[in-house]
């Protein structure tokens, strides 16, 4: 078979969802919607956490952090596949996917752990509220964004590396809205029935392993919120847990179909689908979860929009 040599030619052509749409000026439009409904309310959200001396808590700096992580994540993602319908140039260069794949993976994977070290902050918080000001100081906060990071950036550089020393066949179209793993592999000429069974090994261990976390501690907060006298207390406990197991329902069910229950009967259109799920839906809605039932943030809002127009209005 002749090779592709991909680090000297001009790189892999992206054949994402827009391409393989029957409306595409109709998703296009849908997708720029969702990308700046993540960069307003993700900014907003940040904005009104750092501002807010009442939000300077745990729970909402960890928040700030998943805010943060998706606007990366998606800003990794969706710019590119816009300018790419709209220019009608789908190319990325060899370099470009390599550090793509990269950034996808280690704010991925970083956002995976932190979701984990989220739920076990309201763990903490409803079960152990006396203990939480020790279990979750300012530096246990700080080591937990560390290692959601560090560990996340180790794997994922590991990974780009591994995938991208593979030789390509001839057949320079990904099938995918983005550099990612598993679409990739499938240009590849050598066998890496044994590198896909390592990435499957890598999502278990990402993926399923804080999220087995996430679900053993919920029957824990949710027997202790149950058994809460009926006041406030109660009802802030039941809308913060609710809001973190939506996001964790919504991230995973993406990111699992990519690297845990890959099946060889799923089309390109349905890991396109699962990818634009995780990476462009989830992170447009996680900000309106988490603030529109949360009588904290909207009272922040309101006191840091109300300070502004305060400023504005003496000048």
């Amino acid at each position: 078979m002749e090779f592709w040599n991909s680090t000297l030619g001009s790189g892999f052509i992206l054949v994402g969802i827009l391409d393989d749409s029957g409306y595409p000026e109709l998703l296009c439009a849908a997708i720029t919607a969702l990308y700046t409904l993540a960069l307003t309310s993700n900014g907003l959200l940040l904005l009104v956490i750092t501002m807010d001396a009442q939000l300077h808590v745990p729970m909402y700096f960890l928040l700030g952090q998943l805010s943060l992580m998706d606007l990366f994540l998606t800003s990794v993602i969706t710019p590119k596949a816009i300018l790419d319908f709209l220019l009608k140039d789908n190319t990325i260069s060899f370099g470009g996917c390599a550090l793509q794949m990269f950034l996808e993976l280690a704010i991925g994977g970083a956002e995976d752990l932190l979701l984990a070290f989220m739920a076990y902050d309201r763990y903490v918080a409803i079960c152990q509220p006396l203990n939480y000001t020790i279990l979750m100081s300012h530096k246990v906060c700080w080591l937990m964004i560390a290692t959601s990071w560090s560990l996340a950036s180790l794997s994922a550089l590991g990974y780009s590396i591994y995938t991208m020393q593979y030789s390509f066949c001839k057949s320079r179209q990904v099938n995918h809205l983005f550099c990612e793993i598993p679409p990739l592999l499938k240009l590849a000429c050598a066998d890496t029935s044994r590198y896909e069974l390592m990435v499957y090994l890598m999502g278990v261990t990402v993926l399923i392993l804080p999220l087995a976390a996430i679900l053993a501690s919920y029957p824990l907060i949710e027997f202790t919120v149950l058994n809460m006298p009926l006041n406030e207390g109660r009802k802030k406990a039941l809308v913060t847990s609710s809001s973190h197991f939506t996001m964790v329902r919504m991230w995973y069910r993406g990111a699992s179909f990519m690297y845990v229950l890959l099946c060889p009967f799923y089309s390109p259109k349905q890991e396109n689908i699962s990818s634009v799920f995780y990476t462009i839906v989830t992170p447009a809605l996680n900000p309106l979860i988490y603030s529109l039932r949360n009588k904290e943030v909207t009272g922040a809002l309101k006191r840091v929009l109300g300070k502004w127009l305060s400023t504005h209005a003496n000048l």
